[in-house]
């Protein structure tokens, strides 16, 4: 892996540092780049550019293209990102179903499949599907992203309340059945590292902000999460909101949390479920409690105020199924937070950009884990080659 850390070893270091680098020009600008590009862009001897393009040739990494336009003298031969062998595993998991992605290192999804499973069964499922993939694809596989609702270390599932787990080590047990390793990520981070990824060169704060079964938020700074020191950054779905005769019984047992007001369920009625498919959750949401949306908006936009005026961000993003509520809604978030306060900016509030893969945040975040680099906005929306 480029990624690992070589300890003492400073030419083994700097050896994969200068890797990393070239193989980031290559995704970056993937059949246009050269040899001597990189070469130009390092500050490296052509030599050296010319062995690091070997080594990552050798790896399966990149490939060798046409010939690059000609600039008076011999024509280069552009490189491109080699899409025919590693893959990248995501696994999303909900409470009830897994939609399992293989993702080529160009981005594009290879394989796409989900697997259902009821509270009883849902361990063997998702045991019995790790190993079908692994059987079938094992030999090719590159790292594993695992997304879910709830926190995490990376390693372990510290908890998550939809899936009733805690302190499950779930990546040191699917690493065990994969051979490769195997990275955990929060849904909602994930979420946000595939938003950043879609400009190319992300800057300042982002904030993002799920909301379907539950609520959570996600922080990125340069186009890199922002965790906190013990990875519950973002757990705002259980903050206080709302008070008084308007403050709702919320299922953590407290009143008036954002996740009571906020929360599809509670915007939507008992009938929504993180399963729903889009058009459902449409058809949902135009029967729906006008004043019930009135009041998820008003909570919502609470919490976008003060969140906003404390980082300062570029912009608020809205993710999740809530993108499925439509103009209206946004536009009711968006006038709740318009109010002037002393002191603050006025921060653009915007839905998630529908053209992310769901598997497109855990794929870069364990494309990054294991290689160290990030794939362009392009790649990001690379289409899906086949739906199993």
């Amino acid at each position: 892996m480029l990624s690992t850390d070589d300890g003492f070893d400073t030419q083994a270091s700097v050896r994969r540092a200068n890797l990393r680098r070239a193989l980031q020009l290559v995704f970056r600008n993937p059949g246009t780049q050269t040899r001597a590009g990189i070469a130009r862009a390092t500050g490296l001897t052509a030599a050296t550019a010319s062995s690091l393009v070997a080594e990552l040739i050798e790896n399966r990494l990149i490939i060798e293209g046409e010939q690059a336009a000609s600039t008076g003298g011999k024509r280069a031969t552009t490189l491109s990102v080699d899409a025919s062998h590693h893959l990248i595993l995501v696994l999303v998991i909900q409470p009830r179903h897994v939609d399992i992605a293989l993702v080529a290192l160009d981005g594009t999804e290879v394989d796409i499949r989900r697997v259902s499973y009821s509270v009883e069964n849902r361990d063997l499922a998702l045991d019995e599907a790790v190993s079908a993939v692994a059987e079938e694809f094992g030999g090719r596989l590159l790292a594993a992203g695992v997304q879910l609702p709830g926190t995490t270390d990376g390693r372990s599932v510290l908890e998550s309340v939809q899936l009733k787990w805690e302190d499950v080590p779930l990546a040191e047990r699917f690493e065990r059945v994969l051979g490769a390793p195997v990275l955990l990520i929060n849904d909602v981070d994930a979420e946000a590292i595939a938003e950043a990824g879609m400009e190319e060169s992300p800057s300042g704060y982002r904030l993002f902000i799920h909301l379907g079964g539950g609520v959570g938020a996600a922080v990125t700074l340069d186009g890199e999460l922002a965790p906190g020191p013990r990875d519950r950054a973002g757990e705002i779905g259980h903050v206080q909101v709302v008070f008084g005769e308007a403050a709702r019984a919320c299922r953590c047992g407290q009143r008036g949390c954002l996740e009571s007001a906020a929360a599809l369920g509670a915007m939507l009625g008992e009938e929504f479920s993180d399963a729903m498919d889009a058009p459902e959750i449409r058809e949902l949401a135009a029967q729906a409690d006008e004043e019930h949306l009135d009041e998820g908006a008003r909570a919502l936009a609470r919490a976008v105020k003060l969140i906003g005026a404390l980082l300062d961000p570029i912009e608020v993003v809205i993710g999740g199924p809530a993108t499925q509520l439509g103009p209206r809604f946004l536009d009711r978030v968006r006038r709740e937070t318009e109010y002037p306060a002393r002191g603050t900016a006025q921060v653009p509030v915007r839905y998630a950009d529908p053209r992310v893969s769901l598997a497109a945040g855990a794929a870069q975040a364990a494309l990054t884990a294991a290689l160290g680099v990030r794939w362009n906005p392009e790649q990001l929306r690379a289409p899906s080659a086949s739906s199993l």
